[in-house]
This record gives structure tokens, C-alpha cells and sequence, in this order.
């Protein structure tokens, strides 16, 4: 993914955290350990994941061999010519860790935008070009890609890295979406992860059906979420932080169903075109994307969940010349004819930028 451009480059101050195993793992520093195992996940390799958290290749065996020997089990298992992959307690590690995240990063949020607001100017610089960070639509490409006049840099992030971005001033406007079946305080409390109130808005700008995306005529009657768990399905999934990711892991706990029930849950792509390529190919027989993408590549398309998409920017910018340019754009009889064209999205009524609680309604 392209890193979103920026000519001030700085670090936000916020809250961290990190696992203290206490006595249990001996005298050994431990903090870095769910990390280098959520890296092993997602790498599948001990020198890969070390490269990804900032560890020589030496240190991180070091304190994987120091963890096991003390707890008696094994956190990783290496096999030769296989990479590396977590046993059922690294796994296990790993994801206590990140519900853990997702549960304290809520309880930090409003502590990290006080002190941000504390530390940041008074007057924001308005920027030449509106850097657009954005979870990845097919609509919002094309539109884009055809509307392009020199006053915009787009970057393709997931949702949560895009609105990581605004929060910390390295985007001008985030691009992102959430299930149309969220209430209004699930809204406010996920977007306060990363924004503040009364310094960003949001816009609704389109509905969207996501779902299951499979080969023509549905060879293996891939019908509902759990058809996913049977032998013999590969799943390609959307990356750890997209809009996408954050919605399969629900439906998947709504349902009933764990990661490790399903394969290729761990095989990631950036976008709903690089999902249906993938299953296009035969190298996957099921991934969760839009209905246009399945059907601009011949796929058949199983609807699970309609998802409301919509920015988010400072309210500076939304009032300023550059903000009111883009958003008519948006939200013109032109783009809603481009949106009509397309299966499996729909307009919404023309909105100015408001608070977070009225997105979805």
C-alpha cells in the first residue's frame, strides 16, 4: 500500500500498552511478544515477522525459544520448507491480544484527542492539494479516475488506517464504511477511536451490498457464511484494518464461526478488484467483496449485508473551498447516475456534513 504523503510529517502523542506476563515467562523483557506472534500470523515466516516488528532475527528466536521453555509448550511451529505458523497458544495469545486492543482502544480514545487538542495549532494549514485517504469502492475509483483535475492525491487505505490518518493530520479527508445495522452509539464510539467531535464531520454518500463473491454458476453452492467452514472452501480474505475485514469478523461471530474453521482466512488482498481476481483465477473459491466487483469479472454473488460509505474531514475543510468542491461532486445528479449504473449500490439523498450519531440515518 502506498504510504499517504504528508509536508508535516510527525507522530500524534497516544496512549500504549503492552502484555506483562510477570514471573510466569522469568526475567526476560516480554512486551514485544504479542506482537512478533501476530507477525509470525500474518507473515508465516520467524525472519519476516522480526523484520515487521523491528527485530533482529536472533532476538526474536531468542525469546520465542526463552517463552516456550518457560510455559513448556510450544508457541510456533516451523517446519521446513513450510514458513512458520502459530500453535493453538500463539493463536490463542494473538487473539486475546487483539480483542484486548480493540476494548482499551476505546477506553483511550477520549484521553489521546485531549491531549492532541492540546498540542495541536490553533489555526490548521490549508493544504494546496486535499489528500484523500480511502477504504477502497469501485464507484468511488472510477468517479475519481474520470472527475481527476489536479487538486486531489488519493491513497487506498482500509477504514481504520484511513481515519487513523485523519486523526493524526496526515490526510485532509478519509474515505470509510460501517453496517447500515449499527446504532447510533456504536457509531460514536468507533469513530472516537480516531476523531474528535466538533473538529471532524461526516457525510454519507452512497449504500453498498457487500457479500460473498464465487465462480460463475456457483459450483459448490456456496449459499451463507457457513458454507465457508465446510472442507475443500478457500476463503481469500480483505486485510486486518479495512472496513471489509472489521465487517467479515462480525457476521463471522454472529454466526457462530472462528478464523481457524475457515481456509485462507489469513490470505489477504487490498481490494474488492484483487478479491475477485483471485477468485476469478480458481486460486480461491469464495471472498467477501462488493457486487460490483463480482460482476465486472463474470462472478456470481451471494448478498449478506448492505453497508453505508461516507467521508470524514475536519469541519475546516468541509466549509472551505476545496471540502465544498469535492462534495459537490459527490453529491451531484451526475455521480448518482454513475452509482444507478452500477449493481449493487444506491444514492442517498443529497446531506451536508454533520455529527456522527446522524450518519446512518
Amino acid at each position: 500500500m502506498s504510504k499517504i504523503a504528508t509536508s508535516r510529517p510527525r507522530t500524534q502523542p497516544r496512549l500504549r500498552w503492552a502484555w506483562d506476563f510477570g514471573s510466569l515467562l522469568g526475567d526476560v523483557n516480554t512486551s514485544r511478544l504479542a506482537d512478533l506472534l501476530t507477525a509470525i500470523r500474518d507473515v508465516g515466516a520467524l525472519g519476516g515477522a522480526a523484520t515487521a516488528v523491528d527485530m533482529s532475527y536472533r532476538a526474536a528466536w531468542g525469546l520465542l525459544r526463552h517463552c516456550e521453555t518457560a510455559l513448556g509448550m510450544p508457541l510456533v511451529i516451523m517446519e521446513r520448507g513450510r514458513g512458520s505458523h502459530l500453535s493453538e497458544l500463539g493463536q490463542a495469545i494473538v487473539e486475546l491480544d487483539r480483542e484486548a486492543r480493540l476494548a482499551l482502544g476505546e477506553v483511550h480514545a477520549p484521553w489521546e484527542h485531549r491531549l492532541q487538542q492540546l498540542l495541536r495549532p490553533a489555526t490548521p494549514v490549508v493544504p494546496e492539494r486535499l489528500r484523500l485517504a480511502a477504504s477502497h469502492d469501485l464507484a468511488l475509483a472510477d468517479w475519481l479516475d474520470r472527475k481527476r483535475d489536479g487538486t486531489l492525491d488519493l491513497f487506498w487505505h482500509g477504514s481504520e488506517e484511513a481515519l487513523a490518518a485523519l486523526g493524526n493530520d496526515e490526510c485532509d479527508v478519509a474515505g470509510f464504511h460501517l453496517p447500515e445495522t449499527w446504532l447510533a452509539t456504536q457509531v460514536s464510539g468507533w469513530l472516537g477511536r480516531w476523531l474528535t467531535p466538533r473538529i471532524h464531520v461526516c457525510l454519507p454518500l452512497m449504500r453498498r451490498q457487500q457479500g460473498l463473491l464465487v465462480a460463475a454458476g456457483n459450483p459448490l453452492r456456496i449459499k451463507t457464511l457457513a458454507d465457508l467452514s465446510r472442507s475443500g472452501v478457500r476463503l481469500i480474505n480483505r486485510q486486518r484494518g479495512s472496513g471489509t475485514r472489521s465487517l467479515i469478523d462480525q457476521l463471522l461471530a454472529a454466526n457462530g464461526l472462528r478464523p481457524e474453521q475457515i481456509k485462507g482466512y489469513h490470505h489477504e488482498e487490498f481490494t474488492h478488484e484483487a478479491i475477485a481476481a483471485t477468485v476469478a483465477s480458481g486460486q480461491a473459491d469464495a471472498g467477501f467483496g462488493i457486487e460490483a466487483a463480482a460482476r465486472r469479472l463474470g462472478l456470481d454473488f451471494v448478498p449478506l449485508a448492505w453497508e453505508r460509505y461516507g467521508l470524514a474531514l475536519r469541519a475546516g475543510i468541509a466549509a472551505g473551498a476545496q471540502g465544498q468542491h469535492l462534495l459537490a461532486s459527490l453529491q451531484g445528479p451526475e455521480f448518482h447516475q454513475h452509482l444507478a449504473a452500477l449493481p449493487g449500490y444506491a444514492a442517498l439523498p443529497p446531506a451536508r456534513p454533520g455529527t456522527w450519531e446522524k450518519f446512518l440515518d
